[in-house]
């Protein structure tokens, strides 16, 4: 059998194929990052062993195009972590680097740990999706965030009893946005007045944006997977991250290797007449993260989990040891969540029921509850204020 290791790039792939019982480099190939060079890659692997495994790194911002392609195919793929391809040249007798430098190190990586031990490759379409919303999404908070710190400064030499005000999460909440844009209108105008209005302006489109994707992915995580939303700690963000990480979770074989990568399983760190695990900082660390929150959620509200950080820290383990098993135990529970068959969608091509014969009863709408109080339309002048000279 042979590994084809592949470095991939935005315009061309480097290919490698190594046997996988001597190490020896029995072909390299170069092509192109399209469908004509797909189809090359196949024809060009099938003409050197029957028995082979595709070994590409683990870029799919480039690499998605030619997995797809692979699959389509019915070619066996795995993914090597970047990581494990940087050891893999390291040791290597070569000096330098060059594209089929690295791809003689991703099949290298694979042979040296067996192809077995590496994630294959699946392409899970609605969980790209979620993915692709939750990362975007992200991205938004992450420039609403910039432009929140950038808007304090302006404040502060504007007005500084007004920031002062400001609460811990004010500038992301539409109703204080809104209270604080009408605070700055009545500021004398200057140039610093104006770029912190517009810096305003930015910050309440990108909340209503973040708003937006959140209720969409809510959306999407209720007709893909209902069952996660159902575990405590795990809302829609912390759904969306665990969907999107994981990637279709059928690549895994067992929870073993779902611990492994989302950073869970633990590691030995025994000598002598000691035995003991510490965490793993390695695997995906925004997978991680998600398991996190929720092991912190569970550990603050719900008694059982409270007894079992109880139970651990009694048998003689750290505050973090008796998280790590806890992370571990959600990292066993939602491999089993996320590898249920999942919904399918409903389709318009479903055939329409018939209408039932007996008229349904009218529907009756209740009408609008009156006012408890008479709301006061008078439009009073502005207040000064205390910062205005």
């Amino acid at each position: 059998m042979i590994v084809i290791g592949t470095d991939t790039h935005k315009r061309s792939h480097a290919l490698s194929a190594v046997d996988e019982g001597t190490g020896r480099v029995r072909g390299s190939r170069e092509i192109n990052a399209d469908e004509s060079g797909h189809q090359a890659a196949v024809r060009w692997a099938r003409t050197l062993d029957e028995e082979r495994v595709w070994a590409i790194e683990d870029c799919r911002q480039v690499s998605r195009r030619l997995e797809q392609a692979l699959l389509a195919a019915g070619e066996r793929v795995v993914r090597v972590a970047p990581k494990l391809m940087g050891a893999s040249r390291r040791g290597e007798r070569e000096r330098g680097k060059s594209d089929q430098i690295d791809a003689q190190a991703v099949a290298r990586a694979v042979v040296k740990d067996g192809v077995d031990r590496f994630p294959v490759a699946y392409l899970d379409e609605r969980a790209m999706e979620v993915r692709l919303i939750s990362d975007h999404r992200e991205d938004l908070v992450r420039e609403r965030t910039r432009m929140q710190n950038r808007l304090r400064w302006h404040l502060l030499e504007l007005c500084p009893e007004l920031e002062a005000k400001l609460k811990r999460g004010a500038l992301s909440d539409l109703r204080a946005l809104g209270r604080l844009d009408r605070r700055l209108r009545r500021l004398a105008p200057s140039v610093r007045l104006r770029i912190a209005r517009e810096e305003l302006a930015h910050i309440r489109a990108l909340t209503r944006q973040a708003g937006e994707l959140e209720r969409e992915l809510l959306g999407l995580i209720r007709v893909y997977r209902p069952g996660l939303l159902e575990e405590q700690g795990c809302g829609t963000l912390t759904a969306g991250l665990l969907i999107g990480r994981t990637a279709g979770a059928q690549r895994f074989r067992s929870d073993a290797c779902f611990g492994r990568q989302s950073g869970t399983a633990p590691i030995p760190c025994s000598t002598g007449q000691r035995t003991q695990h510490r965490l793993d900082r390695g695997g995906d660390r925004q997978l991680n993260r998600g398991l996190h929150t929720i092991a912190i959620t569970r550990a603050q509200r719900d008694p059982a989990t409270r007894e079992y950080l109880a139970r651990k820290r009694a048998e003689g383990k750290t505050k973090k040891g008796a998280l790590r098993c806890l992370k571990r135990y959600l990292a066993r529970r939602f491999w089993r969540l996320l590898t249920e068959p999942p919904v399918e969608p409903a389709h318009a091509t479903e055939p329409v029921l018939a209408a039932d014969p007996v008229a349904p009863d009218p529907i009756t709408i209740p009408e609008r509850p009156a006012p408890r109080r008479e709301v006061d339309r008078t439009i009073t002048g502005p207040m000064p204020m205390s910062c205005i000279t």
